[in-house]
């Protein structure tokens, strides 16, 4: 059986999503991205440049991967929403991923904001992917307001410190209908392949990848993590035990007991 994520009427194979930020050219980018294989990208509208060929984003990114433009830079649910349709009336599509960042410290998204948002654009026809705080009220008004998903962080935006949040995101788990992806703060592939094997239905990094010694070769890394965890999470796994269980018998076989 093909294990596939359906998300906005697109069937998604490679549970790995990607950011474009941060690499040290659009060459590495491109490269990386392949390697990978990807199916979902994201994209800051402030890269998108339908002038220029050599400058625009869109040109160097795989032709089969759907395009997720951010709302990088937003800082209410206004700005959120008008970046939004700039993207789609650039050519972006109608996905997008909703940034809403008011605190200049932590980069911790701000819930409030981008459900009004997520509001507005689903029933715009956007599919929309709130990044959000791990919250499980908030991430069922996200629902009703229209979120195809939602994304809430594993640790703060490029701090590369793992999944975190993990206990708060396996609430959402196993109460939200929609898919959950992880999105922030995912340093190493192992932390990937936790969030697969927790139940999320896909992770996002972008930092970790971007900024590599080999951004190529980290980002099959990742692939290949986020495989394995989805593989794991699928074969039904036993859990944990305070004593010991024995995979033998322990009765003697060389003394008659």
């Amino acid at each position: 059986m093909q294990d596939v994520l359906e998300l906005g009427g697109k069937k998604i194979h490679n549970r790995l999503f990607v950011g474009t930020g941060k690499f040290s050219s659009y060459e590495v980018m491109n490269r990386a991205l392949t390697a990978s294989d990807v199916d979902v990208v994201t994209v800051a509208l402030r890269r998108v440049d339908a002038s220029s060929v050599k400058e625009n984003i869109l040109e160097h990114i795989p032709k089969k991967c759907v395009i997720v433009p951010n709302t990088s830079g937003a800082r209410n649910s206004d700005e959120a929403v008008r970046i939004a349709r700039l993207a789609r009336a650039a050519g972006c599509g109608n996905w997008v991923k909703i940034e809403v960042i008011q605190d200049n410290k932590y980069l911790l998204p701000d819930n409030m904001e981008t459900l009004k948002a997520t509001e507005i654009l689903a029933k715009e026809g956007f599919v929309v992917l709130p990044y959000m705080s791990p919250d499980l009220s908030a991430a069922r008004r996200l629902v009703e307001a229209g979120a195809s998903a939602v994304m809430p962080l594993g640790s703060p935006i490029g701090s590369n410190r793992g999944f975190r949040t993990r206990e708060l995101v396996e609430i959402l788990i196993s109460e939200i209908k929609v898919p959950v992806i992880v999105d922030a703060g995912l340093g190493q592939p192992a932390s990937a392949c936790e969030c697969m094997e927790a139940g999320c239905q896909a992770v996002l990094v972008n930092t970790a990848i971007a900024v590599a010694d080999d951004p190529v070769m980290l980002a099959r890394a990742f692939s290949e993590g986020v495989k394995a965890g989805r593989l794991a999470c699928l074969s039904g796994m036993s859990g944990s035990s305070r004593s010991a269980n024995p995979s033998s018998p322990l009765t003697g076989f060389l003394r008659n007991e």
